[in-house]
């Protein structure tokens, strides 16, 4: 098809205006604008070529000008809603700033629900997506880590946000669909369960829901869920100190339970 890349290239590589003739029609950043402002409606699905076309007013043979593919198109949607990222000083405490940032990603995460689908190493390399990461990387000037690891702590950080809203935006599209409330649906597992649990025959879970004190905050254990990830990063003298000496917390040592002793 007229105007299709045959070769892969980045569309950040390829000059927006190119060649001579009449200023543009629409520039990247409205194209971006019309299929976020779809995604954002009628989810992702609901993006194609021709119906950014509809939306902009042009034909969709017109579009494949300035977008050759669909993966640059939604190349170019994570790039501009990647715009909404506040770029702050950093604090000079890498921890606050990191779980600033996990909060950060994940609100805009919420706002656009399409985006987790759209977060992999394939559309991580936009300017928008380069200049926050080179941000966070900032962030972590104060931790004592090689620039790798810190690459790998941001990496981590935001496959742990995005897989978190991920699970958050299922839960709420299944109980959007049920036929009947959440609570009536959760009275019948949780019962199910509880008859399970009272055979016997699982001894652990059955210790682990005894200590159970009642529905779960979701914002807390969003925030445990960062500490337990960034303390994976403290360096060993510090991690050794917070945990009575016994050495970092990781596969051969489980996490203090933050609740013991209180």
């Amino acid at each position: 098809m007229a105007g299709r890349a045959t070769e892969p290239e980045v569309i950040w590589s390829r000059p927006e205006r190119a060649g001579r003739g009449p200023r543009p029609a629409y520039s990247r950043a409205d194209i971006a604008a019309a299929a976020v402002r779809i995604a954002d409606a009628e989810g992702l699905d609901a993006v194609s070529m021709r119906r950014v076309a509809a939306e902009l007013g042009c034909g969709t043979m017109s579009l494949y000008n300035y977008v050759p593919r669909k993966e640059d198109l939604l190349e170019l949607m994570v790039d501009a809603v990647g715009g909404e990222h506040e770029l702050w000083e950093p604090s000079g405490d890498w921890r606050a700033d990191m779980v600033r940032v996990a909060h950060q990603t994940r609100d805009l995460m919420r706002r656009h629900p399409w985006l987790p689908r759209l977060m992999s190493g394939l559309h991580g390399f936009s300017p928008r997506a380069l200049r926050y990461l080179e941000h966070c990387l900032v962030c972590l000037d104060p931790l004592d880590a090689a620039p790798g690891t810190k690459l790998e702590l941001v990496a981590m950080l935001n496959g742990v946000v995005t897989m978190y809203v991920a699970n958050e935006l299922a839960v709420a599209e299944r109980v959007r669909s049920l036929p009947w409330s959440e609570e009536q649906e959760n009275a019948v597992r949780f019962a199910y369960l509880a008859g399970r649990i009272a055979t016997g025959a699982y001894p652990r879970m059955a210790a682990a829901l005894a200590q159970d004190s009642g529905p779960v905050d979701l914002e807390a254990a969003f925030g445990r869920t960062l500490g337990r990830l960034l303390d994976g990063f403290e360096p060993r003298g510090r991690n050794d100190a917070a945990n009575g000496g016994a050495g970092p917390v990781g596969r051969d040592r489980p996490h203090p339970d933050p609740d013991e002793g209180a």
